[in-house]
């Protein structure tokens, strides 16, 4: 593997997920808490995928959660945050 020249590495602790036919769009950034009840997300990087390659990622994703689980404990979510809704 080589990296180009314009790679980078980034911390992200926002991932939208935007989806059409043909392809999901995943929209990195960073959440910034402003107040008690504001918070600001900056986008950074915006990636497009295609189906196969997101159901692929999914699959890798989920092999390294449990090997990481395994390791160091479950993995605890906010309560607050629905399946359903978005999660920063």
């Amino acid at each position: 593997m080589i990296n180009t020249p314009d790679y980078r590495e980034n911390y992200a602790n926002s991932v939208q997920i935007r989806l059409s036919v043909w392809d999901f769009f995943l929209v990195f950034g960073t959440l910034l808490q402003k107040s008690e009840t504001q918070v600001e997300i900056q986008h950074f990087q915006g990636i497009y995928l295609s189906p196969q390659q997101a159901k692929a990622l999914t699959n890798i994703l989920q092999q390294n959660i449990a090997s990481y689980e395994n390791t160091f404990g479950e993995i605890k979510l906010d309560p607050r945050v629905t399946a359903g809704g978005p999660v920063h």
